[in-house]
């Protein structure tokens, strides 16, 4: 140990004594740390962003049914474009599937255009729920009450407004109990529901949750819905999934040699097939930057050697005076890796930085993670180490007599 900070003070000195020279040899490294910290940190931010968002429209421990799961070719679309509409028979049936379902939420949504006496929104998503949606852990409201089951059930003209929609349609004016019209129908405002945040710049707080009776008077009862199916427990999603589907099957009168005619997933589906498109691109970016840390290997390796020709002399005194081969070794190594090390250190806080301001000015969000840290540092040690590796056995296997010749 005591050797190893010897060698590092001695590193350190030399750097110091030759301050351009170190930066330009470190600049390769500074560069390439700060793109792979930054592009890492962009990463990191929106997979949480993704996950969140996935998340909160699903829910962690529920699963949904749809007209269709996720489709990845073309005759897959074509397949799940002939599968009926979902139905509030479906729902029901799904309801009565076991013990292991909690209950149902029936959805359908669409958009249409919202106004006030003082605002009004080309687009606003509109969403049409059964009196399940008081119960979803996802609900959660800032001010005013929950949609009550006699309102669900009589089909009443009542709504919760999603937090940028109430701030745009409504300003300064408490929305309370004030009325929008909502593609053509008027209707009471009763609850502003918890802002959720932005994705990418797209806020998703600009919808209006009313009953699925109300809804279809709108925009009748052609849509397909969406059923939030929640099961009694949360280790129970497997088999919730799978008394669901057989409930379906029965409902629809499938043979046992027909395949499913809707989709059943979870947010770990939605999750997965995200990671499978973006997993590819994002090794790719990294692969690139990554290769610019080669190139400050090679310019460290390069430096080196011309610092090994510069201190012949002295490596040759230190040898004639006992110093031993791995003396040498270590002291040539343990600069490289100082010099590699500390752009680390310099391109990492520049990465974060960069990282900070990318998120600060623009939709793509950005997650500081430590590991990230200890990645930026360990890979420019890692390169100090490899490509100082020649110059240092190169200086450790200098004849002390010749290396004093030198001029």
């Amino acid at each position: 140990m005591q050797q190893f900070l010897e060698a590092a003070g001695i590193a350190l000195a030399a750097i110091w004594s030759n301050k351009l020279r170190s930066f330009l040899t470190m600049l390769g490294n500074i560069v390439a740390v700060t793109s792979i910290i930054a592009v890492v940190s962009l990463i990191q931010g929106m997979n949480a962003t993704v996950a969140t968002a996935i998340t909160s429209q699903i829910g962690a421990d529920t699963f949904a049914v749809g007209r269709a799961g996720p489709t990845r070719t073309e005759e897959e679309q074509l397949r799940a474009a002939g599968n009926p509409r979902v139905t509030l028979d479906d729902a029901d049936a799904v309801r009565q599937a076991g013990r292991r379902i909690e209950y149902v939420m029936a959805a359908a949504q669409a958009s249409g255009e919202a106004k006030t006496r003082r605002e009004t929104l080309g687009s606003l998503s509109i969403q049409g729920v059964t009196r399940e949606y008081a119960l979803l852990p996802t609900t959660l409201l800032e001010a005013g009450r929950m949609i009550t089951p006699l309102e669900f059930d009589g089909k009443r003209n009542v709504v919760i407004l999603g937090w940028d929609a109430a701030d745009r349609l409504f300003g300064t004016v408490d929305p309370l109990e004030k009325y929008v019209t909502l593609a053509g129908g008027r209707f009471r405002v009763v609850g502003i529901h918890k802002k959720k945040g932005a994705i990418f710049g797209q806020s998703q707080d600009e919808f209006a949750v009313m009953p699925l009776g109300a809804f279809q008077r709108l925009f009748g009862n052609r849509q397909s819905l969406r059923l939030t199916v929640v099961p009694s427990k949360s280790a129970d999603v497997r088999a919730a999934m799978d008394d669901a589907t057989v409930a379906l099957r029965v409902e629809r009168r499938l043979r046992p040699s027909e395949p499913d005619n809707f989709g059943v997933v979870t947010s770990d589906t939605f999750l997965d097939l995200y990671n499978q498109v973006t997993s590819g691109i994002f090794a790719i970016l990294i692969g690139v930057v990554g290769l610019s840390l080669v190139v400050g290997g090679i310019v460290i390796m390069n430096i080196m050697l011309m610092v090994v020709t510069e201190r012949t002399r002295e490596i040759g005194l230190r040898k004639s005076l006992g110093a031993r081969r791995r003396d040498v070794l270590w002291q040539i190594l343990t600069e490289s890796i100082t010099l590699s090390t500390c752009g680390g250190m310099v391109g990492t806080a520049l990465g974060f930085l960069l990282a900070f301001i990318i998120s600060k000015y623009s939709p793509l969000p950005a997650a500081v993670e430590p590991w990230s840290v200890v990645l930026g540092i360990s890979m420019t040690s890692i390169v100090g180490l490899f490509f100082g590796l020649y110059p240092a056995m190169r200086a450790a296997s200098l004849d002390p007599i010749e290396a004093l010749r030198r001029e």
